[in-house]
């Protein structure tokens, strides 16, 4: 198991003052049995513009992996070796993050492809990871930031060690390809 991620949330209190409502260990953490990665959730808004006024922890809830809708969502992800994957189901992990395959029907390329309907920002923070497209793939290494727009994907450790990664996804309008 990885170190746990400390998160830190300010706020304000009754005379306006800014002030840290929490710090320390983030508490909504979950192993995924499909896959083996490990989720932390650390933040969720559910609407755009974002209420800031509030101290309630908003990450104290269940959430599939996209955002809700016009909201957003912050979580850390740690992704052990990937090893043989020939027996993991890949509509097992589709169900357990609550998302779609998002391809053309045909069959995945990876048991882990999916897509969610946003704006993502993948940052790798520690390890080294692969990326698969449709057709392709990129490997990104620690400090890489990805910008992603509703692809169809699947996050890949090839490598020895533990990859940790920060994603913000914002939710977005379904892209018309997806009509189809």
């Amino acid at each position: 198991m990885q170190k746990p991620v400390r998160r830190i949330i300010t706020g304000h209190d009754k005379s306006g003052k800014a002030i840290v409502l929490m710090d320390g260990p983030a508490p909504n953490q979950r192993v995924r049995g499909a896959s083996g990665l490990v989720s932390t959730l650390l933040w969720v808004t559910d609407e755009t513009p974002a209420d800031i006024s509030g101290s309630a922890d908003r990450a104290d809830r269940a959430s599939p992996v996209g955002p809700p809708p016009g909201g957003s969502i912050l979580r850390v992800v740690d992704f052990p070796p990937s090893g043989d994957t020939s027996g993991i189901s890949h509509e097992a992990v589709l169900r357990e993050m609550g998302v779609s395959h998002g391809g053309d029907g045909g069959p995945a390329r990876h048991p882990f492809m999916h897509r969610t309907r946003s704006v993502d920002y993948a940052i790798v923070l520690e390890g080294e990871i692969d990326m698969l497209l449709d057709d392709s793939q990129v490997h990104m290494k620690a400090g890489d930031i990805m910008v992603q727009q509703g692809t169809n994907h699947a996050w890949v450790n090839n490598a020895a060690s533990v990859c940790r990664m920060a994603f913000v996804l914002i939710d977005g309008e379904e892209p018309p390809a997806w009509r189809k």
